[in-house]
């Protein structure tokens, strides 16, 4: 089987796949941006860090690697597989494009559950 399209994209790009699943992958709302702003298909938010691990992390680079390992961590549980097997299904094979509002979307957690999900089998 070959490797699942995913792409991170920023709330407020253009969408660039109108064929592909799109996920908001945030906990938590963008301020000020109203929900018909942009075009998303489901809101998971089950798939974004626990709000602890969320305000540990608080977007410090510094502790980037040791906030991924966390996250991957919380992938790996019963919940955290229960949400991509139900994001996988909403999918049934299209592409993946997570959305987030991150201004860094390189050290954040868009980018390493992309990651994550282009790994699985």
């Amino acid at each position: 089987m070959s490797e699942p399209t995913v792409t991170v994209e920023r709330v407020y790009d253009h969408p660039t796949d109108e064929d592909a699943l799109r996920l908001f992958v945030d906990r938590l709302w963008p301020r000020g941006m109203r929900k018909d702003a942009f075009h998303y298909d489901d809101w998971a938010k089950d798939l974004a860090p626990s709000p602890a691990l969320r305000q540990w992390y608080s977007h410090d680079t510094s502790v980037f690697s040791e906030f991924k390992k966390k996250y991957l961590s919380e992938l790996d549980s019963k919940d955290g597989k229960t949400a991509v097997d139900r994001v996988l299904d909403l999918a049934d094979g299209r592409p993946l494009v997570l959305l987030t509002a991150t201004k860094d979307v390189e050290h954040s957690h868009a980018e390493v559950l992309a990651e994550f999900l282009r790994q699985l089998p």
